[in-house]
């Protein structure tokens, strides 16, 4: 118990030093938040993110990315549901939905290789460009519908697109919403 407090203080400490060299080279404190609010490897690790938290932040699909990746977290946040392990596609009903789960997927598969070589500015580059998908299911799909199922299902389906996010970086602490 004691080394585990030691270390929790030797994490601050160092975490602390690092918000502070950080805001020094002009790293805002939200990017430094999106990093450290998710698992990393290392330092090197942390500063990989930290740059393409950076490179992120700037594409035009950022904010609107980063304010549905704020919505999902707080649906799923809410929710008393069982959310289930996997998308069941033959539940998906409505075209945003099935398109929206379509392009997850695809997105899932093309930056499984990105993440196992840390190419997080890659990782964040393929799942900006969902921005369409998500905009349209968000618009169109009633995610908490009457029928448990429909909305365990749906809410899978998010929770797949905020877990590939959050593979990366908490991208939600950058929407100023």
């Amino acid at each position: 118990m004691a080394d585990d407090v030691a270390m929790r203080e030797i994490c601050e400490f160092v975490y602390d030093r690092l918000r502070n060299y950080y805001a020094e080279k002009g790293v805002s404190a939200q990017h430094f938040d999106a990093v450290l609010g998710v698992a990393h490897h290392s330092l090197p690790d942390f500063d990989r993110r930290l740059k393409a938290i950076g490179v992120f932040a700037n594409l035009p699909e950022a904010p609107a990315l980063a304010a549905a990746n704020k919505r999902i977290r707080n649906i799923l946040k809410k929710t008393d549901d069982a959310i289930p392990d996997a998308v069941n596609p033959s539940l998906l009903s409505e075209a945003a939905e099935r398109e929206l789960h379509a392009a997850v997927e695809k997105a899932i598969a093309d930056t499984d290789p990105l993440l196992a070589e840390r190419d997080y500015v890659g990782v964040l580059s393929r799942l900006s460009q969902l921005r369409p998908q998500v905009d349209a299911f968000f618009d169109s799909v009633m995610v908490m519908a009457d029928d448990a199922a429909v909305r365990g299902n749906r809410l899978a389906l998010l929770k797949r697109l905020a877990d590939r996010f959050a593979a990366v970086a908490a991208v939600e602490q950058l929407s100023a919403n």
